[in-house]
């Protein structure tokens, strides 16, 4: 159990706020959990994340215990880009579920982590999830960063919601994209059509997507394009690019099945990330190499029309 007294010159601001700047604190996400929980009292009562703190307030927080993890370790080969005492940075390949769920029990990015990581991974994800901050999806390959600490994980997750974590991807699309470059400023949500997809929906979340023509290949009638993106919805880049027509090569999903080209999976690469490290708050730019698939694509014959640029 945690006690804080509001000092004068620190009442006014929410308490979710004040929270989350203490030492040791948790992530405003976890602040609301716990508040939600009833973990979190002000002067013994019940409060919310938009309470304005006043002077000489008494907050109580229970400590959240990391949940016992039931996963077992696997040897499974995974490049590793970087690793220190706080983060294990990764390249995912393709086909490799981040963490496990109904019909994936094993064989995720965790199994293969906690074989390297040993013990040492943030608790914070919970039972499924130790040390994993941030996601991409089983056919996307790329870039993942992990932590392996409380404190790292808070402070990654924090940069995170406040959009500081920078990420680029590299996506092969359909057809010939006429503009240079653009934005595409619609809201996602759950597809009222099919649940297990997402959508450009009128009263969805908003989300942004920028990106720019690396390359163009009017004779296979595709394009690669630079992609980066200001909010991190389910499925974004995915959702947008096939909504203005362009739908991500071997993307079953979003792109009516379509698949010309013989692709598993959909040509979308998470290429780079910048951030403060959460230990030294230095400034961390990591690549992942582009996999050989997305380097060679094959139209019919041996013919190269992709190179890493």
């Amino acid at each position: 159990m945690k006690t804080f007294i509001v000092e004068k010159g620190e009442e006014n601001n929410r308490i979710d706020s004040y929270l989350a700047k203490q030492k040791d604190a948790f992530s405003r996400v976890a602040i609301q959990r716990l508040m939600e929980e009833q973990k979190i009292l002000v002067n013994g009562k019940k409060t919310k994340p938009s309470y304005k703190i006043q002077e000489n307030d008494k907050i109580t927080m229970e400590k959240e215990q990391p949940k016992e993890i039931k996963l077992k370790a696997q040897e499974i080969p995974i490049e590793i880009i970087y690793e220190d005492a706080d983060i294990i940075v990764v390249n995912k390949p393709k086909g490799m579920v981040v963490h496990p769920a109904n019909g994936n029990p094993d064989g995720t990015l965790v199994n293969a982590i906690m074989a390297i990581c040993k013990d040492s991974l943030s608790g914070i994800g919970g039972e499924i999830r130790p040390g994993i901050v941030h996601r991409i999806d089983k056919d996307t390959s790329g870039i993942l960063m992990i932590a392996k600490n409380d404190k790292a994980h808070i402070k990654l997750s924090e940069q995170i919601k406040n959009h500081e974590v920078k990420k680029i991807y590299i996506a092969m699309v359909r057809g010939i994209v006429k503009e240079d470059e653009a934005t595409i400023n619609m809201p996602i949500g759950r597809s009222t059509k099919d649940r297990k997809k997402m959508a450009v929906i009128r009263n969805g979340k908003e989300a942004i997507t920028h990106f720019k023509v690396i390359e163009r290949y009017p004779k296979h009638n595709c394009t690669l394009l630079e992609v980066k993106i200001e909010t991190g919805r389910t499925h974004q880049i995915r959702v947008h690019l096939s909504q203005i027509g362009y739908p991500i090569i071997g993307d079953i999903v979003y792109s009516n099945g379509k698949n010309e080209w013989g692709i598993q999976g959909q040509c979308l690469h998470a290429k780079s990330l910048r951030f403060n490290h959460p230990a030294t708050g230095e400034e961390m730019f990591l690549e992942a190499e582009l996999p050989e698939y997305f380097q060679t694509m094959i139209l019919g014959t041996e013919e190269k029309i992709i190179a890493e640029k």
